[in-house]
């Protein structure tokens, strides 16, 4: 059985669990987040089902954007469209950056990377199209810590976001839950 036939079983069962939790307690669920927040972190699977109860955030509590290293690499890529939409649609008024330790990305390289690539069969005139960009995103991403307060950097100084959303930065151990604080508003201490 694949994967995906073994997730759609799944699915079937939890249908049936699902809608007696929401017949027996009531709840409505909507899609505005009932704590104004939006946070952005990395797409590392230690991180699920760990990270939001670590913080005590529960469904509906906030908007969670995810990609590979928590990155943020223009003025109007993915994480900034959806940030752009959680502010205006869905009434963010708070972002918190979340990054954590041992984050593959801090590990990975543009060479390393494009090396798989051509060896699962990617055209190397595909890969020309990509290898500056990707070269400055993995090859400048080392240190968890320093790419929390640069992504913060990046989302505050971006004219789409209001001047009145603080933005956080916090760093994440994906072993023990606990979470340090590198940007409390607006200032990094990356000591």
């Amino acid at each position: 059985m694949s994967v995906l036939e073994q997730m759609l079983e799944k699915n079937k069962l939890f249908i049936n669990s699902a809608a007696l939790i929401d017949e027996q307690d009531g709840s409505n669920v909507g899609k505005l987040p009932k704590r104004k927040l939006a946070v952005f972190t990395c797409m590392d699977t230690r991180l699920v089902d760990f990270l939001e109860p670590a913080l005590g955030l529960r469904r509906e509590d906030a908007v969670v954007i995810k990609n590979a290293g928590n990155s943020v690499t223009g003025p109007f890529e993915a994480t900034i469209r959806s940030l752009v939409i959680a502010i205006y649609e869905l009434g963010v008024q708070e972002i918190i950056v979340i990054g954590h330790e041992d984050c593959g990305v801090a590990h990975s390289s543009a060479e390393s990377v494009i090396d798989k690539m051509l060896a699962r069969g990617i055209s190397p005139d595909a890969i020309k199209m990509i290898k500056d960009e990707l070269a400055v995103w993995l090859d400048t991403f080392h240190h968890p810590h320093e790419n929390v307060c640069q992504v913060v950097a990046k989302i505050r100084n971006n004219p789409l976001i209001p001047k009145d959303v603080p933005i956080h930065g916090l760093i994440f151990d994906p072993h023990t839950g606990e979470v340090s604080v590198l940007v409390n508003g607006y200032d990094c201490d990356q000591g």
